[in-house]
């Protein structure tokens, strides 16, 4: 048998006793003769012949001994599986020869990897809301889209009467299912005393399973809430109230009310569905108003599942009618003179109107931003496409990086192409050899990107708000992941390899590389780079900025040092004594009780008419406003530090105060009059009954500044505040020190009033910040994929920056024994690399203002962009390049001139 192995040895050390080469040029030969030899077996020559033929093309061919060509090997007879062997075994000698690129490249392209996978993970749980339901395709929720006197407002919710006339006159409908929003509640077993709140609580009727293709660990899903005070919970609120025993059967009492018993027992929610905080259904029977056939109770979410082969164009046109067909005859019963042709005509003119229209299921989560009536918060589709912008620069970052460097390196590999050539090696069979190494240093890089995953992904989740996890048992997850892998390889190592095959041997070997050197294509890439990092930290900087300036923003009421107290409704009709001894305590301002507030709170719209609706005897329906109405006490606007602009505050000097209003600047815009006109007027939402006389008014005698009730997104509506009974939340507005002492105060005041009940509070100031949640994740998530790419752009200027010092080592040493400085040395080498951010800067800064301009109009109050934002960003990545580029230029000045003359 041919021992190759041996045979190489002897013939290497006859060849140097024969030439006399020193060890340098030797260990150059070995490797040439090596590939040359891969490179004919490749070819399906057996080992003797590809080792006769390589040296035979060295020129003179010592005579080895004859015992080395004994242990001849027989030709591989499965080609494909020789050339593959044959590339991987010179892939993993060439890319071991330089650790320090092999390293470079391996973890930048490991780092995109990393980032594009959380990311990828990321959209996927977006893009798969909703979508586990049955039929999905075939769910819509209705909404209602609504324009009074000028003020829009979009609601997730539809009248209680639509379910009834869709399953009764809508052809397209298969099926219906109402819920009805009633918030949290407090809860607990009926042999306990302890109440415990549940946040998410839902009315919801009968066909609520079948239309989402649920089913019931414990109960029949078809008649857990046909009947009324039945109540369906889920196993993770079972086991909380009733803890390993069955709670099948069993009863609980609400808001120390009314007893239910639990008909069924379901499994927890998905993470990734409308539905996902949500524990608790209560049969819609149970409520008064389950078969209302008022079309202003705006608070039932209807779904609906139209039939097979049918379309959602058909149920939007059966929508279009129900205005008219319905709402405006069951509005004429009350309304004197409303006829079909008057709303057409004054909906014509005030450009009021308003609509019904339809979500699906699955577009629930990403294109149903604003409503009134969620179920729980929802993203944005433009943050999917952020997220997938961010991730995908990311990966072509690590690319770029990975194409800059492999051509940087082709000083140091042309000889070999030359030589090779020479030998026989055709181009494609070099370009298969550079794409299988660039695409073996891509599934390194893969194995490190998923060990890194694994560890960052517990902080992402974090970071995120989202429970996603790496789908290590799921195929087709491995499928995509190593096809993306193998495309990534090719793709960064693809100009790499066309630009090194490309070299002519008779020019590599004479040493003139002037033509093909690709500095122009690997500045190019530079600035890419750069650009995209400077692009990245713009967006980060506005994100903030907006951030910082909502939290700032005077928001026209106070949300500092003021103490929220959740469901005090337990203390049934001790509440006044209760915020009678809180005031009493020493670091307590002011005390108010209501149930709304202008963070996440109860919302509630009326519909309202001014008195002079009703002229001589006509009733004028374009008169009508569409005002939100909180219930409040005397005490209300004091503690929240609201201001009065006409008229006065409520007063329990006034009795007639009761049956008085206050209105925001809004509102008497809507009623177009100005604030000082709109004291004195009457308004009603007693419309509906027959006996006009007898309605009841509501006198406005204040008009307070408008403040933020709202997402800043968001307009500032109209607003009415009338004195109201059963508040759930108590307003503490506390003194400067320390606010614990106050709140053990207040609760050992709420154990001696409610023993026994919970004791649940927060701040205001921690609620605002909840409502921009979604900001702040985002400017979170942008810093840090900022912070990647910039990683990742230096890595490059890093290994860039290296390869130019070591290859002008000759030229330095020229220079210092010439008498150059190191400071004139090390601009020289930085300058270069400097122009080209600079480059990026100019290129990146205008389209970076145009991309977040965009964004920031999705918000009615908003901040300009700054010009110190662009010097800023224009700042931070000039001083990163600098600090990445001088490592390099200074340590290549610095060398001792003698060194770097003798290392060529």
């Amino acid at each position: 048998m041919f021992d190759l192995e041996a045979a190489i040895k002897q013939w290497l050390k006859l060849f140097r006793k024969h030439k006399a080469f020193n060890h340098g040029s030797i260990r150059e030969m070995e490797l040439h003769l090596r590939d040359h030899i891969d490179d004919l077996i490749a070819s399906g020559h057996s080992e003797k012949e590809s080792f006769d033929l390589a040296v035979k093309a060295f020129g003179e061919i010592p005579k080895v001994a004859t015992e080395a060509y004994q242990n001849i090997k027989p030709a591989s007879s499965n080609m494909a599986f020789g050339l593959v062997r044959n590339y991987l075994k010179i892939g993993i000698r060439s890319i071991s020869r330089k650790p320090f690129f092999t390293f470079l490249n391996t973890f930048g392209l490991a780092i995109g990897m990393a980032g594009g996978l959380l990311i990828a993970l990321f959209i996927h749980d977006e893009l798969i809301f909703d979508k586990m339901f049955a039929d999905a395709d075939r769910i819509y929720r209705i909404n209602i889209d609504n324009q009074t006197s000028g003020e829009f407002s979009a609601h997730a919710s539809a009248p209680g009467p639509m379910a009834g006339v869709l399953v009764q006159d809508c052809p397209q409908v298969e099926l219906v299912t109402r819920f009805r929003e009633v918030g949290s509640t407090l809860m607990r077993s009926s042999d306990s005393t302890l109440n415990v709140k549940e946040k998410y609580v839902v009315g919801a009727d009968s066909a609520f399973f079948e239309m989402f293709g649920l089913g019931l660990l414990e109960g029949d899903s078809r008649t857990a809430l046909k009947n009324p005070n039945t109540i369906v919970i889920t196993k993770t609120v079972a086991k909380k109230h009733f803890g390993l025993k069955s709670a099948y059967g069993q009863r609980l009492v609400l808001d120390n009310k009314q007893t239910y018993m639990v008909t069924g027992v379901m499994d927890d929610l998905p993470q990734n569905s409308f539905l996902r905080n949500h524990g608790v259904f209560i049969s819609l029977s149970s409520y008064q108003d389950e078969n209302t056939t008022a079309w202003n109770t705006w608070y039932f979410p209807t779904f609906v599942k139209i039939k097979p082969n049918t379309h959602v164009a058909d149920l939007q046109a059966f929508l279009d009618n129900v205005k008219e067909r319905y709402l405006i005859p069951w509005a004429m019963t009350f309304v004197p003179g409303l006829t079909i042709e008057s709303s057409r005509a004054s909906a014509k003119e005030t450009g009021d109107f308003m609509r019904f229209n339809t979500t699906a299921l699955p577009d629930i989560h990403l294109h149903s931003v604003n409503r009134e009536g969620e179920f729980s918060p929802n993203s944005t589709i433009q943050n999917v496409y952020i997220m997938a912008f961010i991730g995908f620069f990311l990966i072509l970052l690590a690319a770029v990086n990975f194409m800059n460097l492999s051509t940087a390196q082709s000083l140091t590999r042309a000889k070999e192409v030359g030589i090779r050539k020479t030998l026989g090696s055709n181009r494609f069979g070099l370009i298969r050899q550079f794409l299988t190494e660039s695409a073996l240093i891509s599934f390194l890089s893969l194995c490190l990107a998923i060990l890194m995953v694994g560890i960052a992904i517990p902080f992402f989740n974090e970071l995120s708000g989202k429970i996603i996890s790496i789908p290590f048992t799921n195929p087709l997850f491995w499928i995509v992941l190593i096809a993306a892998t193998f495309a990534l390889g090719i793709f960064s190592g693809s100009y790499p390899a066309f630009f090194l095959s490309r070299f002519i041997p008779a020019q590599v070997l004479k040493g003139s590389l002037g033509e093909i050197r690709g500095g122009n294509i690997r500045n190019l890439l530079v600035i890419f780079q750069f650009g995209i990092s400077v692009f990245l930290i713009v967006c980060t900087l506005v994100v903030f900025q907006q951030v910082n300036f909502i939290r700032n923003k005077e928001l026209g009421f106070q949300k500092d040092q003021i103490l929220i107290i959740d469901d005090i409704y337990a203390a049934g009709n001790q509440r006044e004594s209760f915020k009678e001894e809180v005031k009493k305590i020493g670091q307590v301002q002011s005390v108010s009780l209501s149930s709304f507030l202008p963070t996440p709170s109860d919302r509630t719209g009326t519909t309202y008419f001014s008195e002079s609706a009703f002229e001589n005897g006509d009733f004028r329906s374009e008169k009508a406003v569409i005002i939100e109405r909180w219930k409040i006490d005397q005490d209300y606007a004091a503690t929240l530090d609201l201001k009065i602009v006409a008229g006065r505050d409520f007063s329990s000097e006034f009795r007639a105060d009761s049956s008085s209003i206050l209105i925001n600047e809004s509102a008497a815009a809507m009623l177009g009059v100005t604030p000082e006109k709109a004291l004195g007027m009457r308004l009603t939402s007693d419309f509906h009954r027959s006996d006009k006389e007898n309605m009841e008014y509501h006198t406005i005698i204040g008009v307070i500044k408008n403040f933020h009730f709202e997402s800043l997104r968001n307009s500032i509506d109209g607003l009415t505040l009338m004195i109201g009974n059963n508040p759930n939340k108590m307003i503490v507005k506390l003194s400067g020190g320390d606010f614990k002492s106050a709140i053990v105060n207040i609760e050992e005041t709420w154990r001696t009033i409610a023993p026994g009940q919970p004791f649940s509070y927060y701040f205001m100031d921690e609620s605002f910040n909840d409502t921009y949640k979604a900001e702040l994740q985002l400017g979170s998530i942008f810093i840090t994929f900022t912070m990647l790419s910039i990683f990742i752009a230096c890595l490059g200027l890093f290994g860039l920056s290296a390869f130019n010092a070591e290859k002008k080592t000759k030229e330095i040493g020229i220079k210092k024994v010439l008498g150059a400085s190191i400071v004139h040395i090390s601009y020289q080498l930085s300058f270069n690399f400097l122009k080209l951010v600079g480059i990026s800067i100019l290129i990146s800064l205008p389209l970076s203002w145009y991309v977040m301009d965009k964004w920031l109009e999705d918000f009615t109050y908003h901040v300009q962009i700054s010009g110190w934002v662009f010097v800023a960003a224009a700042f931070v990545a000039i001083a990163i390049s600098i600090l990445t580029v001088s490592y390099q230029s200074i340590k290549a000045a610095i060398m001792s001139p003698v060194n770097s003359l003798r290392s060529e």
